[in-house]
């Protein structure tokens, strides 16, 4: 299992960043947020064509340049970062989350909208050969949404778990961070 190489206590600002896509334009945008407050402190959005095409398994081909690009833009440095994307709960061990937190060096959390490999035990970790590699956060108040939260690098999944909980708001299925920049992503595929 990873560790925390920063320290919970030491997480001060989260940035958010996700894609949304029009044919072979992805429109990216990244925000960075102040943990305690929720005070969106710097945004960022790109509009990069896409060659890529999607392949299950292998999202990091397609999204790993728009995210990077976006990411490249914030002129504000920030502790954390989420992606929609997988982490090690992958069939690889290695999802997107995993290859942007390496190539940043950065702490980073994989929020996965559907499971991608393994099963979801009784206490709610994901468990695959033998190995815990995520856990299934439900929508508040019921199960009827769920996110599948894992390491992407240089965090634990204790604490993964423990910041998305907090980051995410009443009624609400995902964390703020990626929450705004996934509505930030499909604004600007209206102004396409």
């Amino acid at each position: 299992m990873e560790r925390d190489v920063l320290g919970y206590e030491k997480i001060k600002y989260v940035c958010g960043i996700d894609v949304s896509y029009i044919e072979n334009t992805a429109h990216c945008s990244a925000l960075i947020m102040e943990r305690h407050s929720w005070q969106i402190i710097e945004e960022a959005n790109a509009c990069i064509r896409t060659t890529q095409p999607y392949i299950p398994g292998l999202f990091m081909i397609r999204e790993a340049k728009p995210l990077l690009s976006t990411l490249k833009l914030l002129k504000k440095s920030f502790d954390l970062l989420q992606i929609d994307a997988h982490g090690i709960l992958h069939p690889r061990r290695f999802g997107l989350a995993c290859y942007i937190g390496t190539v940043l060096k950065k702490p980073t959390i994989g929020v996965g909208k559907r499971l991608l490999c393994g099963y979801v035990r009784k206490d709610q970790f994901i468990e695959d050969r033998g190995q815990i590699i995520g856990f299934k956060v439900c929508s508040t108040g019921s199960c009827k949404r769920s996110i599948y939260v894992s390491i992407g690098n240089y965090i634990s999944l204790v604490t993964s778990i423990r910041i998305i909980r907090e980051l995410t708001k009443e009624g609400h299925w995902m964390p703020e961070p990626l929450r705004k920049a996934d509505i930030n992503s499909k604004n600007k595929l209206n102004f396409q």
